[in-house]
């Protein structure tokens, strides 16, 4: 069950790669995008052997962008509307400097297409697995170049894995309303909720914070990565401070684990979404389950966060600032 479209991906690598030789993939993007990026980034970073992944918010990109931005590399760059500003700057730079851009967006014809080489218009609205697809076209595409470019041995299994992902995360999602529920009415007063994960997951703990919580919820909220638990915030556990965990199913499940352990063992009001809970390693092949984490977590988390906009009668698409003033 694909909801992404394999031969479109690889058509595009292939092309890229046959006017090319690629050294660099860089993520470029804002807020919930650029932490959808991440997974590919981490992918990337993590199976290949040659290739330079990088990973950045579009300003930073922007206003410093690296030194060996050029014909050797692809910018992958995102963005749900289209127009954001700085991700459609980014593609101005990134084609100046002579790179290769592929842009993912939902919106056919938006600003981010006009200067990008390859554009992918991916699904939203219709459920949670659709929510999803942004995410798995970037892994797809990290996926692909590191395959064509340099070839990787777990490459079939990370197919298995696409094939399966999109159905088990929409199903987890739906299997997840009463825990949602519960989740909502401990947490629709919490002064503060503080959210953490690690490895492919730990820009979806700071998507979840900033997007989900700050932006959404207008909550005060902080992120950190689990290994980072004990080099600082956990100082700050107690019996009364809200903390989520998104626990992973794969090689950084210890370092979940060793925080999960502490925070129980000081009562924090803790809520775990945990990917082994839905399976995941058992349907997507254990040797890649570490990777598919992030899908699962957003696609679960996405109806805690709906039920928690209910609890506090608030709705997601509510804001205070947020194209309504110039900034």
């Amino acid at each position: 069950m694909y909801n992404i479209d394999m031969k479109k991906v690889k058509d595009i690598v292939a092309d890229i790669v046959s006017k090319h030789t690629i050294e660099n993939v860089v993520f470029v993007g804002c807020g919930a995008s650029k932490s959808e990026l991440y997974p590919g980034k981490y992918f990337l970073a993590n199976a290949s052997r040659k290739l330079r992944a990088a990973h950045y918010t579009a300003s930073e990109f922007n206003t410093d962008t690296p030194d060996w931005l050029g014909e050797s590399t692809v910018v992958i760059s995102a963005s749900l509307s289209g127009n954001t500003p700085e991700t459609v700057q980014a593609n101005s730079v990134a084609k100046a400097a002579g790179a290769t851009v592929v842009s993912a967006t939902h919106v056919d014809g938006s600003p981010l297409t006009k200067e990008a080489d390859y554009t992918i218009v991916y699904g939203f609205q219709s459920n949670y697995a659709a929510k999803l697809e942004k995410m798995g076209y970037v892994m797809a595409l990290a996926l692909e170049l590191l395959q064509q470019i340099e070839g990787y041995d777990k490459y079939e299994q990370m197919l298995t894995g696409f094939d399966k992902i999109f159905e088990l995360a929409e199903n987890s999602a739906q299997s997840a309303r009463k825990a949602a529920k519960e989740f909502a009415a401990q947490y629709a007063d919490a002064p503060v909720i503080y959210v953490m994960s690690s490895g492919a997951s730990a820009e979806v703990a700071y998507s979840t914070s900033i997007c989900l919580l700050m932006e959404m919820q207008w909550m005060n909220s902080g992120s950190f990565h689990t290994g980072e638990f004990f080099h600082g915030p956990f100082e700050i556990v107690d019996k009364d401070v809200p903390f989520i965990l998104l626990m992973n199913d794969g090689k950084t499940r210890p370092v979940d684990a060793r925080a999960l352990t502490f925070l129980h063992r000081f009562d924090a009001l803790t809520t775990v979404v945990d990917s082994k809970d839905y399976g995941l390693s058992g349907v997507v092949g254990s040797e890649v389950a570490t990777y598919f984490n992030p899908m699962l977590h957003t696609a679960v988390f996405r109806v805690y966060a709906e039920e928690l906009s209910i609890a506090r009668q608030h709705p997601l698409s509510k804001r205070r600032y947020m194209w309504k003033l110039e900034y």
